[in-house]
């Protein structure tokens, strides 16, 4: 058998031979290498087409690899320092989900941030899991959240001594991570799995002066989108572990009851030679991403109104990543969902995100120096003509008291209620801006007047709310009956 090495791509190399076949398609998908999809196929190009392909012996089956695309995962492991590396098609919420079901049984309690991503309350839905939050530290003049300590860690542990894992954001949203190492060591002194959801990590593995990575550091398990820092297509990512604290095989299984029996080769191909460029060459182009954010930093910050948030924003122990260029633009009298909508609509500029006190831009692998000064240029000169009149209002971090499980409240009677008069009620779904993603209230938690007051403020911002069966946020789910306190 051939030794493969990190400048191998054995899944994206055997589609690539698959092409050049010529093979006669008599198998799903039935556009048949895009001769069934014409105007959508002259749109994207012939090449994608033809690597939409079903599982066959050459191309292997991600639900039992043994051919190539185990020799991928294989690869994928070495290059994250894992034991382990599991594709997943179904997005980082299909790995956050799986690695909540692995460790953990119904019943379960996991500690866990308030302020982690809704796919991890809906694996507490779907597992039956008991979560003991914690609340991260806010930076009250920047509005936005910061890590968690391992001081809170230990009390919520001691608290909890039954609980089976501890979930840790690395980084957060905004780009902040905790202190992950010493939190790692505490809970595995008592026997806990740490279970790392790195939906923006995937480059911390490829530069020495990122962040560490959860794996190297001990953690047990972690997903992560690749897609979102490391290069390949939107929807595909990567679960890794390392140790037997969680049963590989148990990973494996709940991935197989989760995950589409129909795994898209083009976004496979994708986590191939992703992980390719980012092994052989990912030192070298996270230089230029890191030298681009440093750039970017320098000449926001002569903006007048407006800082880009560097490490000293934020203070040790809890470090920052660079690539996320986060603007607190408090100052200037607008929200920043009005300063996000105004960059597309003059300038076609579009962020990864706003909220009401800060704008974020992700400075990644394909960016270049043309586009970061357009950026400036384009912040420079709206904020010279636009001149706000707003008070913002912070707050970023809600906590709301857990009164119900999150899945006997999902799965528990329940009835429509306008919001206006949901205060006091028990909800019975989630409410949340996306991105990033985080629930304002959760199944299980009593809604207040504050929570309603800050829904309707976001909606008065345009911002984009989800969550609930009503799309326009107006009505609520909850409870159909009462619990006591």
């Amino acid at each position: 058998m051939t030794k493969l090495s990190q400048n191998n791509a054995p899944l994206f190399e055997a589609l690539k031979k698959y092409v050049d076949e010529n093979v006669y398609a008599f198998h799903v998908p039935g556009h048949k290498h895009g001769k069934g999809l014409e105007e959508f196929t002259e749109y994207v190009g012939k090449a994608i087409m033809n690597i939409d392909v079903n599982s066959m012996e050459d191309l292997d089956n991600l639900a039992n690899p043994i051919g190539v695309i185990k020799d991928a995962h294989e690869l994928a492991a070495q290059a994250f320092d894992a034991d382990y590396a599991y594709f997943l098609i179904n997005g980082t919420t299909s790995g956050i989900q799986a690695m909540i079901m692995a460790a953990t049984e119904p019943g379960d309690k996991i500690i866990m941030p308030r302020n982690a991503h809704k796919s991890a309350f809906s694996a507490l839905i779907l597992a039956g899991v008991v979560p003991v939050y914690i609340y991260p530290e806010i930076n009250e003049e920047l509005d936005i959240a910061l890590g968690i300590k391992a001081e809170q860690v230990k009390d919520a542990i001691i608290t909890n001594p039954d609980a089976k894992a501890v979930l840790m954001l690395n980084p957060t949203y905004y780009g902040i991570t905790s202190e992950l190492k010493e939190i790692i060591e505490l809970a595995h002194s008592y026997n806990m799995a740490v279970l790392c959801d790195e939906a923006h990590g995937s480059h911390f593995y490829f530069h020495p002066n990122m962040p560490p990575g959860g794996i190297k550091l001990g953690a047990d398990i972690s997903a992560m989108s690749i897609h979102k820092t490391g290069g390949s297509l939107t929807q595909s990512s990567l679960l890794i572990s390392k140790g037997n604290r969680v049963e590989p095989l148990i990973i494996k299984s709940i991935l197989n009851l989760t995950q589409s029996t129909s795994a898209s080769y083009v976004l496979m191909a994708s986590l191939d030679a992703a992980r390719k460029q980012l092994a052989t060459k990912g030192k070298e182009m996270l230089d230029k991403v890191i030298y681009l954010s440093k750039h970017a930093r320098e000449e926001i910050n002569k903006i007048k109104g407006i800082r880009a948030i560097t490490q000293d924003d934020i203070k040790e122990p809890f470090l920052f990543d660079p690539t996320k260029l986060v603007i607190n633009i408090s100052r200037t009298g607008m929200t920043g969902y009005e300063i996000m909508r105004l960059l597309r609509t003059e300038y076609h500029v579009q962020l990864e995100m706003a909220d009401l006190s800060n704008i974020m831009a992700i400075i990644s692998l394909g960016d270049d120096i043309e586009a970061i000064d357009y950026l400036v240029k384009s912040l420079n000169e709206l904020l010279q003509e636009k001149e706000g009149t707003n008070e913002i209002i912070t707050g970023s971090i809600v906590r709301p008291e857990v009164i119900v499980a999150p899945r006997d409240a999902y799965y528990g009677r329940n009835r429509s209620v306008p919001l206006d008069m949901a205060a006091g009620e028990i909800s019975a779904e989630m409410i949340m801006a996306y991105p990033p993603g985080i629930p304002m209230v959760c199944p299980g938690e009593k809604i207040t007047k504050d929570l309603i007051d800050r829904v309707k403020m976001l909606k008065e911002q345009h911002c984009q709310l989800q969550g609930t069966e009503d799309p326009n946020i107006d009505h609520i789910k909850v409870l159909g009956h009462m619990y006591k306190v």
